[in-house]
């Protein structure tokens, strides 16, 4: 997979999606990791801070799910000369916190990490986690192209589709991501005078000496 480059638009789509369905989740590392929500953020009101501190102090992934999103969080974006992966920049923290914020991802992303458990138990005689790099990159490879995968993988394209874009936004609104995309915040612009085509146009060659 082109994951990186790709991965660069989609993600600065994705993550101004999950920015707007919230407005007050967590920063990451993915969210500081949710650790650090007992600092409230600048903007937040008080009831939504409470509200994320509840949610944080909540589980809703088994340890195995979260073993699992990891595998493909970094399958998704794996670390290069720029970055480290999708889990060093706190991406599954992120997804636990979006599940929760977020219930109707509940079911489709469990639903999902079981159908690669069971697909992978009938392939490989274990659990997806527990796979070999090869093995998981054969399924992974089946589900994570929607033109050309078989319509029995159908299940796991959608949840693919899905786990590429909670990825994707937890990574590129990660202190990691931002600076992986090189993305520097507003700064003064600088002003070099009128470019000399211009004044050639107007008359003005010989303006400045």
């Amino acid at each position: 997979m082109n994951r990186r480059d790709s991965l660069k638009a989609l993600g600065l789509a994705a993550a101004g999606g999950a920015l707007l369905l919230d407005g007050c989740g967590p920063q990451t590392k993915a969210g500081k990791e949710t650790a650090k929500l007992a600092d409230k953020l600048p903007g937040v009101q008080d009831w939504e801070h409470a509200r994320n501190g509840k949610l944080a102090g909540e589980k809703f992934f088994t340890d195995h799910e979260l073993t699992a999103i990891g595998v493909l969080a970094d399958i998704i974006i794996p670390a290069d000369g720029v970055s480290g992966s999708a889990t060093d920049a706190g991406v599954p923290a992120f997804i636990e916190f979006m599940v929760k914020d977020i219930p109707a991802y509940q079911t489709p992303m469990r639903g999902g990490l079981k159908w690669l458990d069971v697909q992978c138990q009938r392939r490989y005689g274990k659990a997806f986690a527990d796979c070999g790099e090869s093995q998981q990159l054969e399924l992974v490879n089946e589900i994570a192209y929607p033109a050309k995968a078989k319509p029995e993988m159908g299940q796991g394209v959608a949840f693919f589709n899905l786990m590429r874009n909670l990825t994707a936004s937890g990574f590129f609104t990660s202190e990691m991501g931002v600076k992986d995309i090189g993305y520097v915040g507003n700064r003064p612009g600088v002003w070099d005078g009128v470019p000399q085509d211009v004044l050639e146009a107007h008359g003005f060659k010989d303006a400045w000496g």
